[in-house]
C-alpha cells in the first residue's frame, strides 16, 4: 500500500514509451489559482521525455482567469494552449472541449484547483502505457476535503457507482486520471458525466484494461470550491442514465418494457379486483381506485409501446448502412465519362 512518503519520493521515470501527452484542465473562476497552476504543470513535465501540451479550458470565468492564463502562456511557450469559451457550460462540458482539442495519443485531466498534484502525471502515464492499459485513474488515498460536505457524499456516491458499474475503482470521483487517446474519444461527455468516466468508457473497452493508482492530493488554499450538496441531485440523475446504458442501450425495449407489464399488471389486478367488487353489487363509480387502475393500464401501455419505439430506434442505429443501387450506377457511369473525356483529351 502506497503511504504519502512513498508518493513524494516517486520519481519521474527516464524510459516512458514514445508518445504524445495532452493535459487537459478545465478552469472556472480560478484567477488566484490561473498562473500557479500553469506553472505547477511546467515545473512537473519540465524534464519530461516526449513531447507534451497544456491545454486549458476557461469555463466562461467572469474573474480575469483568461487574461491570467494567457499572460503565463505567453511566458512559458507555444505548449500551453488557453481555450476560453464563451459562457459557463459545466465542468464537463469544459473537459469535452479540452479533450476534443487535445493532440496527443495520451490524455491526463486533472482540475485547477491545485488539489490534484502535476508530479503524479509521469506515473499514471507510465502505468497506462507499460501496462498496455485504456485508463489509469487517480486514487486520493489520503484526501484532504471537509468530512461533511465533501467526503462521506463522495463515499456515498462511489460505493452506489461501484455497484451500478462494478468496476473495483474507490475513488471515481478524482479528476486526475490518464486516458489513451483513441478510446476516450470515442465517447462523448455530457451533463455530469466527467465524475462517471470509467463507468462509461465500460461501454467501449474492457473493465480489464482500467486500472488505479494512488495519488498526492492537497487541500485548496486559494479560490473558492464550485461544489455543493446541490450536485448530489445532479449526480443521482446521470447516475440513472449511465445504469440505463450500461444494461440497456442496446436492448431498451427490456427497460420500458419491464415497466410496462408491472405497471399494466398492477392495474390490470386493481381493475379485477373493482370488477367483483362490481359484481358483488358495491358501487365502484366514484372510488379512486378505479382511476388509479385506469391510470396505471394506461401508464404500461405507454411504456410499451415506448419500448417498441426504442428497440425501432435501436434496430436502425446499429443497423449496417445500405448502399443504392441507383447511386452507385449514377456514381459508376459519372466516373466512366470522364475516365473517357480524359482519354479523348490526352488522345
Amino acid at each position: 500500500m502506497a503511504t504519502t512518503s512513498d508518493l513524494d519520493n516517486y520519481t519521474m521515470p527516464t524510459s516512458i514509451p514514445p508518445h504524445r501527452l495532452s493535459v487537459v484542465v478545465p478552469m472556472y473562476n480560478e484567477v488566484e489559482n490561473a498562473e500557479a497552476m500553469v506553472d505547477a504543470v511546467q515545473n512537473a513535465l519540465a524534464n519530461y521525455p516526449c513531447e507534451w501540451e497544456l491545454v486549458v479550458v476557461d469555463d466562461g470565468s467572469l474573474d480575469g482567469t483568461v487574461p491570467a492564463l494567457q499572460k503565463a502562456a505567453k511566458r512559458i511557450g507555444p505548449h500551453i494552449r488557453v481555450i476560453p469559451l464563451w459562457r459557463n457550460f459545466r465542468q464537463t462540458a469544459a473537459m469535452q472541449a479540452g479533450i476534443d482539442a487535445a493532440r496527443g495519443d495520451v490524455i491526463v485531466t486533472l482540475d485547477g484547483d491545485l488539489q490534484n498534484d502535476p508530479r503524479d502525471i509521469p506515473k499514471l502515464v507510465d502505468r497506462l502505457l507499460r501496462d498496455d492499459l485504456d485508463l489509469v485513474a487517480g486514487w486520493r488515498k489520503d484526501r484532504q476535503d471537509g468530512m461533511f460536505l465533501r467526503k462521506i457524499p463522495s463515499r456515498i456516491a462511489n460505493r452506489l457507482i461501484r455497484r451500478i458499474t462494478e468496476l473495483p475503482f474507490q475513488d471515481l470521483g478524482c479528476s486526475l486520471k490518464a486516458y489513451r487517446a483513441e478510446v476516450l474519444k470515442r465517447i462523448r461527455l455530457y451533463g455530469e458525466m466527467h465524475r462517471f468516466i470509467p463507468g462509461w468508457m465500460a461501454t467501449v473497452t474492457s473493465p480489464a484494461r482500467m486500472a488505479e493508482e494512488p495519488v498526492r492530493h492537497h487541500a485548496r488554499v486559494a479560490g473558492a470550491s464550485k461544489y455543493g450538496i446541490s450536485r448530489t441531485f445532479r449526480v443521482i440523475v446521470d447516475l440513472l442514465a449511465m445504469h440505463f446504458f450500461l444494461r440497456y442501450a442496446s436492448r431498451p425495449g427490456h427497460f420500458f418494457g419491464g415497466l410496462g407489464l408491472a405497471l399494466g399488471s398492477v392495474g390490470s389486478l386493481i381493475l379485477t379486483y373493482l370488477l367483483g367488487e362490481k359484481i358483488m353489487g358495491h358501487s365502484i363509480g366514484g372510488r379512486p381506485l378505479l382511476w388509479l387502475g385506469f391510470l396505471f393500464v394506461l401508464g404500461g401501455l405507454q411504456f410499451l409501446t415506448t419500448g417498441v419505439l426504442a428497440e425501432l430506434l435501436i434496430r436502425i442505429y446499429y443497423a449496417p448502412k445500405s448502399v443504392d443501387p441507383a447511386a452507385s450506377y449514377h456514381t459508376a457511369e459519372t466516373e466512366h465519362i470522364a475516365a473517357n473525356e480524359a482519354w479523348h483529351h490526352k488522345g
